[in-house]
């Protein structure tokens, strides 16, 4: 005859205890340590793209209101065959990217 299946309460007693202490423990490591890790390199990179922004405008200043012309090396820029939505890459900014539509 098989045996009758039995939950012992102390085993699930201890399982939802590891359970919960494990829960408690990730949430105060998201708490105290990932939402303050997020902030600081948020910041961080604020800072950063803020001087980097300052450099830019500086730069424009010096050049009459434009950027200066990277240096026309062979390697950058380099089209083999056009996207099929024209020659310039999908995320195109006129004010930062070489016009490929233009081509020399």
């Amino acid at each position: 005859m098989p045996k009758a299946r039995t939950t012992e309460p102390s085993c699930f007693y201890y399982s939802t205890n590891v359970a919960k202490a494990s829960t408690e423990l990730w949430r105060k490591i998201s708490y105290y340590v990932a939402f303050p890790s997020i902030i600081v390199c948020m910041a961080w990179v604020y800072n950063v793209e803020h001087e980097h922004h300052i450099h830019e405008e500086h730069e424009k200043e010096l050049h009459g209101g434009k950027l200066p012309e990277p240096p026309a090396y062979e390697y950058l820029n380099r089209r083999v065959k056009p996207f099929p939505w024209g020659s310039n890459s999908l995320f195109f900014n006129a004010e930062t990217n070489k016009d490929m539509s233009q081509e020399e």
